[in-house]
């Protein structure tokens, strides 16, 4: 099984494989739009997570934002377009956590599939739960750094210096600065991405699924017969 538009193509009519080339070309345009989509919100819930704690990465809250809305209307106001999409780059940048973690967990289904001796149409809840949280685990991993990158640059405000963020990391906290609330992010992450993908695998079965008396459900050479 496959993607389409970056999302799992469910059990269509047969388990052929999605070629790689297209399932990271698929996954890295959906991550770029959301991506550019979201970059805003991003912004402002880097910012109101931190701003009773006073002056964080150069940046000083003179009057706190009241909620979601008030962020966005006073970041656009004062800071323009650049403010809603500072740390945009780094975000970007994290498009590869989805360019690791669909075909991923597409391999991991196939090994799953293969070890059980079955169709990959045909795991159980339990299976796609695993093989989503280890395409989800194997993403993070990888990625992870750039969340620590951009959260910062969204705080300060910046559009660009990704290059300085990385040192001032590396200088403060050294290697393990850049995973900083890892295990917090997993506690979320994981079963998120396994509810998620196992939740979408069996309903795009459900549909799919032939409709007793129809001609897809008929056994060969009896969908023709009147």
């Amino acid at each position: 099984m496959g993607y389409a538009g970056g999302v799992p193509s469910g059990s269509g009519a047969a388990d052929t494989p999605v070629p790689f080339g297209v399932n990271m070309l698929a996954a890295g345009g959906a991550g770029a739009i959301t991506a550019v989509a979201t970059n805003p919100f991003w912004v402002v819930k880097a910012r109101l997570q931190i701003q009773d704690m006073g002056i964080v990465v150069g940046r000083h809250f003179k009057v706190p934002y009241r909620n979601t809305f008030n962020a966005l209307r006073r970041i656009a106001l004062e800071e323009g377009l650049r403010g809603l999409y500072c740390g945009l780059t780094p975000a970007l940048l994290g498009t590869t956590h989805v360019l690791i973690q669909f075909p991923a967990y597409e391999a991991m289904k196939e090994r799953l599939a293969r070890d059980a001796g079955t169709r990959v149409s045909e795991l159980n809840a339990l299976q796609l739960s695993v093989a989503s949280m280890a395409g989800k685990l194997a993403a993070s991993t990888c990625t992870y750094p750039h969340e620590v990158v951009r959260s910062r640059m969204q705080i300060a405000g910046q559009t660009a210096g990704i290059a300085e963020h990385v040192r001032a990391i590396l200088r403060e906290d050294g290697p393990r600065g850049f995973y900083r609330g890892f295990f917090v992010n997993l506690v979320r992450t994981l079963p998120t991405a396994a509810i998620t993908f196992t939740t979408y695998e069996l309903i795009a079965r459900h549909l799919q699924a032939p409709v007793e008396g129809s001609p897809a459900a008929l056994p060969p050479g009896k969908a023709g017969e009147g």
